[in-house]
């Protein structure tokens, strides 16, 4: 997907008001990881569907925020901020969800990776040099 677009997280599988944790993480260009963790409680049918269940309080954030595991992701080094420098290769997004919840993560139910890109298909990239002027000219196909 996107960067800028939202992304429809959902798991499915689970039992009945079973609790999850689900976390985000992913290294930037210099290598630096970034995570997010969410507790979760699946619906009766065993389905978690981010866009309609609550984060229960204890993890990263709480609510409803259907896009929570992304912009909730905090730096393990201090001070640290997520830049991205080439956009032309994607951020790569792992997503874990384990069983229960609690300071550490009881055993691996899923795992996932998803690419976060940031150029649409298509779309060329132009330097552009004139003068003192830098900058970048992105074209839509």
């Amino acid at each position: 997907s996107l960067f800028d677009e939202p992304l429809a997280i959902a798991v499915q599988g689970l039992g009945p008001r079973q609790q999850v944790t689900l976390r985000t993480s992913l290294r930037d260009e210099t290598g630096q990881l970034f995570q997010a963790s969410a507790h979760y409680q699946a619906g009766d049918d065993g389905e978690l569907d981010l866009a309609r269940c609550p984060a229960l309080p204890g993890g990263s954030f709480s609510g409803l925020e259907p896009m929570g595991l992304l912009w909730a992701l905090q730096p393990q080094k201090p001070f640290w901020r997520l830049v991205k420098r080439d956009v032309q290769s994607p951020f790569l997004l792992q997503l874990e969800v384990f069983e229960g919840h609690g300071e550490r993560p009881g055993q691996l139910l899923a795992q996932a990776q998803h690419e976060r890109a940031f150029l649409r298909d298509g779309v060329r990239r132009v330097p552009v040099r004139e003068g003192r002027i830098r900058a970048t000219l992105f074209l839509p196909p």
